[in-house]
């Protein structure tokens, strides 16, 4: 029963992330397929590729006869060119693979050569730089638009209250799955941020290995890539339960050794994601720069919609069959107390199997789209782990609710302090409010006051 009322849990989530991100493929593929990567090569050359769209009014069109330059971060010229007719451009950087490897390169645009009457959405974003550490290409997109007017406090705000929310929600996810595990085992999982960059590396992996994945006559790479991060997290999820974590309570080990162990796991993994992927900031094939939409007060990119509607629907369903099924009942009967739980026929060793997948399934989802949102690479979990802890702690330890409840507040305050404080500054931020509240409330938002001794 617990192994159905699982493959229920998890393919109806897998089949709305396949609906809705096939939704979004198939309205970018209707304005134009400009903005998909050249085919693989086979020769011995890196090249430095992106795409220029011009986004003013409703329209998704190619910025041709662009000028880009490629230099070294001393300044000397690699090499120049101008987009085509798809507002693409292909630089191959001069030399073999080995003679680029190591490097960093400077991609510049002219902004001179823009169209009349456009800039920059960003602009800051004039050179973008990229550190040459594997044999891949690397990708580079600028948006055109509008030039840029000035914002008021009041837009600013507006628009970081919705970015809010979608990080809030893939905040979420990955603090359910922590929540999960640490309800059933009492673990405090330190490698659990790995498990996030794990579902990153998958979908990026699959990128970059298969080529174009065409579904329904659309290029639907990163949604196959979507599923591949869910199953496989799922999967590796499991086998850490199974080959290390269930060993070890099995051996009596003391949650504190654990939570050493899982700080030892979480440095080795981070280490083979680096050797693996490289240091530098990763991109998937399909960067569209699609036009933002504006939802009543809000702006909001129809890639951040798509992902923040996955992430909702995935969260409901989570937390509804948590709540209603025998899985979830068997799931907090662990919970309060295993002794009672198996004396009472619950097989205790397979609910927490069961919730170690779910848990990092969830986990895995909220890494790749991450990764959508905003890129990633080899620390993506790594960076947000002590947010991630900060929204267990704060909305209550162990509970479902709370968690949810924490990543909000968390995810809502780290993105609207960016009005007065530094960006890189903001992390900090949201942990000052994590010791506020605990100094207040120790149980967290949800959570209940306990006796201890």
């Amino acid at each position: 029963m617990h192994v159905r009322i699982l493959r229920a849990t998890l393919l109806i989530p897998l089949l709305l992330t396949l609906f809705t991100v096939l939704g979004s493929s198939a309205t970018a593929a209707a304005a134009d397929e400009a903005c998909v990567k050249p085919p693989k090569r086979d020769d011995d050359t890196i090249h430095v590729q992106g795409c220029l769209r011009d986004l003013r009014g409703d329209g998704d069109k190619p910025v041709p006869d662009v000028t880009i330059t490629v230099s070294d971060t001393e300044g000397n010229v690699l090499v120049t060119g101008v987009t085509d007719a798809t507002g693409l451009f292909d630089l191959a950087l001069p030399g073999t693979v080995l003679d680029v490897l190591g490097t960093t390169v400077v991609v510049q645009i002219d902004t001179d050569t823009l169209p009349e009457g456009t800039a920059l959405q960003n602009p800051k974003q004039k050179k973008l730089s990229a550190a040459i550490n594997t044999e891949v290409d690397q990708f580079f997109t600028f948006p055109i638009d509008d030039a840029p007017k000035v914002d008021t406090l009041w837009s600013q705000a507006i628009d970081l209250f919705a970015g809010g929310i979608v990080f809030s929600l893939l905040l979420a996810m990955a603090a359910l799955g922590l929540s999960l595990i640490y309800g059933t085992t009492g673990l405090t999982n330190f490698a659990h941020g790995e498990l996030i960059t794990f579902g990153a590396l998958v979908a990026y992996l699959l990128d970059t290995m298969s080529g174009n994945i065409m579904l329904f006559g659309s290029n639907s790479t990163v949604v196959v890539g979507v599923l591949a991060a869910v199953i496989f997290g799922g999967l590796f999820g499991w086998a850490q339960e199974r080959m290390l974590w269930r060993p070890l309570r099995h051996r009596g080990t003391g949650l504190i050794a654990m939570m050493v162990v899982s700080i030892g796991l979480s440095i080795f993994l981070r280490n083979i994601f680096q050797y693996l992927m490289g240091a530098d900031a990763k991109q998937y094939s399909q960067f569209t720069t699609p036009k933002p939409l504006q939802l009543g007060p809000f702006e909001i990119t129809p890639k951040q919609l798509w992902v923040a509607l996955v992430a909702l629907i995935v969260l409901v369903i989570t937390t509804l069959a948590l709540r209603y099924t025998r899985l979830g009942k068997a799931t907090r009967a662990v919970a309060d107390n295993p002794a009672l739980a198996s004396s009472s026929g619950i097989n205790v060793d397979r609910v927490i199997s069961i919730v170690w997948v779910l848990g990092a399934a969830l986990a895995g989802l909220s890494g790749v789209l991450l990764g959508l949102t905003q890129g990633f690479d080899f620390q993506l979990g790594f960076k947000i782990l002590l947010l991630v802890f900060a929204a267990v702690t704060l909305g209550g330890l162990g509970t479902i609710w709370g968690a949810l409840v924490g990543s909000m507040v968390i995810g809502l305050f780290i993105e609207l302090s960016t009005l007065w404080v530094p960006v890189e500054l903001k992390f900090v931020g949201a942990l000052v409010v994590l010791v506020l509240v605990l100094l207040v409330r120790p149980q967290g938002i949800l959570g209940k006051a306990q006796r201890i001794g």
